[in-house]
């Protein structure tokens, strides 16, 4: 049965998931970049972007996994681009370049319509305009019976929590402080949510925490 799961993703240790004052130079916001230091020296991370080596520990075991049995994404627009209100033309098409690490159709939720866009690799944008159901529902019918992942930004994730359609979430908990920025569990119950801690694993880079839902009895 396909899972609507929450991978990868970096969180500070006062709970933010980007830093301040995003921008087209500073993506990530204002010291974001900490958060991700546990994937960039990975085998998949750099793989992801056509170079060689990298690690084949702990955090490079979660990157892998992060992209296992994945038939479909889901994107906020703030993580397709810096770009705001309607599109001013369709020479944005992502942060990745021509061959984005996707490989399956993502869909992109925005409150202004484009047209899809087909990239090298597999990947295929999709700008959804109805709501966080219809993206999911898309999503779901796209990945033909694999998992949806929702990649954010935390907006989107606390959207999808508060709806109570995330099943699993692998958060990777960098030994950062942001002070300020985009939480992401401000104002989530887990535990009300159904959510329990089953699996952890700390490495030098990061804590590894795996949250999934009760079985239901």
């Amino acid at each position: 049965m396909s899972k609507l799961r929450v991978n990868a993703f970096s969180l500070s240790v006062d709970g933010f998931g980007a830093g301040p004052n995003q921008s087209l130079e500073n993506p990530l916001g204002v010291g974001g970049p900490q958060l991700h230091q546990w994937a960039f020296h990975t085998k998949t991370f750099r793989a992801m972007f056509g170079e060689e080596g990298g690690s084949t520990d702990v955090d490079e075991d979660f990157a892998r996994r992060s992209f296992e049995n994945v038939g479909a994404w889901i994107l906020g627009r703030n993580m397709f681009g810096p770009v705001r209100g309607p599109w001013p033309d369709d020479q944005w098409k992502g942060w990745w370049g021509t061959n984005p690490p996707y490989h399956v159709p993502v869909f992109v939720l925005t409150h202004h319509p484009r047209a899809s866009i087909e990239m090298e690799g597999g990947t295929v944008f999709h700008f959804v305009t109805d709501g966080i159901h219809a993206a999911l529902e898309r999503a779901k019918t796209a990945a033909k019976g694999l998992d949806v992942r929702v990649g954010g930004g935390p907006d989107t994730i606390r959207q999808y929590l508060r709806a109570g359609l995330v099943d699993e979430m692998h958060l990777a908990i960098a030994p950062a402080l942001l002070g300020q920025g985009e939480p992401l569990l401000a104002g989530i119950d887990l535990p009300a949510l159904g959510f329990e801690c089953t699996e952890q694993a700390a490495t030098a880079h990061a804590m590894h925490v795996v949250l999934a839902k009760k079985a239901k009895a």
